[in-house]
């Protein structure tokens, strides 16, 4: 998470100097030795980027001659979500598309997602913009790519994060559902979750995303740099997945909290890619420009997180190998001092003794008074949430609540004891936060197929 800074200076400085940025090309090859996919970006003829993605080969993987006319447009567009991350570098005014068409309609689309995508971009960067002047994108090719049906199983793939949620989805699918996980750039805590899972490595889908390292080396140089809509390139890289192994759904582990804004009041959301607002286009797209027959959902969508707490629970076994940590996910571990750690030891905490999160955690980390600015931040008490994929400040203050009772008057660790001398604490005593009334939510918004509906609820009911 990045902090806070003024570079609307540097915005308009670069927009000048490198006027525009062009998606030239791209090229794959699918063979026994799996897929391998490189990307060509050119910022105004100054750099040039060629990102890669591999998809090393699985035994279930379809023959590329029964999928021949879908590889091209599932590449393309898989691009088109990769060069935000080049784009941003200079943010430059004329974004143009070389490999194919696009239609008003898709390019309407995308502009959508990437003004949205960026919100925090340019919110945490101070760049002032809109959706209408922040680039213009247009097409130079004729060559247009249609949407071709597929005949696909009725399998699922599940993208695997080792954090909590996908875990919840995984155990709950497993049971009755042909399950594939899917992980991206494989790490200890996605690797060991599978594993825990009773997958083989066979079984499972990996991928490799290479940046190209002339866009770390723009970022030391002082160009643009921020969060990207990352849950919407994985959304483009599960349906390519989905393609190639055969499999028609794809489960996400996206709850409804992820639909609240960063910033009460204004339309930031750290999390866009996971609300239920780009679910929704996103599968309305892919139905219409890539391949009808693909069923994109989030599993976990109609719960919030504290429901998603009293499921992961009951699955002690990853206690010791799940992970939601961003700081500390290349050493497999969780640092304690960020927004991720902080969260999910207070959303955990109703349902696990104390002596079990200090043995998850290391430490009891409401009993870390230098978190206390953070703290504030997940209770509402600041103006922003925290730029990480957090629960709503709600679900805090209800969970914080059950916390503070199940002390019962005995000594409060320092963050709870503050938090009972906060205002906060007082206004959440209302019926609208009760943790209870939580546990007994379902959200209506979401695409879960009816059978799928009824295995979650029954999971819930227990």
């Amino acid at each position: 998470m990045m902090d806070k800074s003024n570079r609307h200076d540097k915005f308009i400085q670069f927009r000048e100097e490198y006027p525009f940025f062009v998606y030239e090309s791209y090229d794959y090859t699918y063979s026994d030795r799996g897929l391998d996919i490189r990307f060509h970006f050119n910022l105004s003829d100054r750099f040039h980027f060629y990102p890669t993605i591999n998809i090393p080969p699985k035994t279930f993987f379809i023959p590329e001659e029964q999928i021949r006319e879908l590889l091209p447009n599932l590449v393309f567009h898989l691009g088109m979500i990769e060069l935000i991350s080049y784009w941003k570098a200079a943010c430059s005014p004329q974004v143009i598309i070389r490999p194919h068409r696009l239609s008003p309609e898709q390019l309407s689309w995308w502009k959508k997602i990437w003004f949205n995508g960026l919100g925090e971009f340019f919110y945490l960067n101070s760049i002032t913009t809109d959706i209408e002047q922040f680039m213009k994108m247009e097409v130079d090719s004729s060559d247009e790519l249609l949407s071709v049906a597929c005949d696909l199983a009725p399998q699922i793939i599940i993208p695997v994060g080792g954090g909590k949620d996908s875990i919840v989805t995984m155990e709950v699918l497993c049971k009755s559902h042909k399950v594939t996980p899917l992980i991206l750039n494989p790490r200890g805590a996605s690797v060991h979750s599978v594993f825990m899972a009773g997958f083989a490595y066979g079984e499972m889908i990996g991928i490799s995303r290479k940046i190209d390292p002339t866009l770390l080396e723009l970022n030391d140089k002082g160009f643009l740099n921020g969060h990207t809509p990352f849950s919407a390139l994985l959304a483009f890289l599960t349906i390519l997945a989905a393609i190639i192994s055969g499999k028609r759904s794809i489960a996400l582990s996206n709850e409804s909290s992820a639909n609240e804004s960063t910033i009460p009041g204004l339309p930031i959301n750290h999390q866009y890619s996971k609300t239920f607002e780009f679910e929704q286009d996103f599968r309305s797209y892919v139905k219409e420009f890539i391949c009808p027959d693909i069923d994109y959902f989030s599993f976990l969508r109609p719960l919030n997180e504290i429901q998603i707490a009293s499921l992961f629970v009951l699955y002690p076994n990853y206690f010791t190998v799940f992970r939601s940590c961003n700081k500390g996910s290349k050493s497999d571990s969780w640092c304690g001092s960020c927004p991720k750690c902080l969260f999910t030891f207070i959303i955990l905490a109703p349902f696990l003794k104390r002596n079990q999160l200090i043995e998850i955690f290391q430490k009891d980390l409401l009993d870390d008074i230098a978190l206390k600015p953070i703290f504030d931040q997940l209770i509402g008490k600041t103006p922003e949430k925290p730029f990480e994929c957090v629960g709503t400040i709600s679900e805090v203050n209800a969970t914080l609540q059950v916390v503070v009772k199940q002390y019962n008057n005995n000594p409060l660790p320092a963050l709870l004891e503050y938090y009972t001398n906060s205002p906060v604490h007082q206004f959440t005593n209302s019926p609208i936060h009760q943790f209870t009334s939580f546990l007994q939510t379902w959200d209506p918004q979401n695409f879960l197929p009816p059978e799928l509906e009824t295995l979650l609820k029954g999971a819930l009911d227990g």
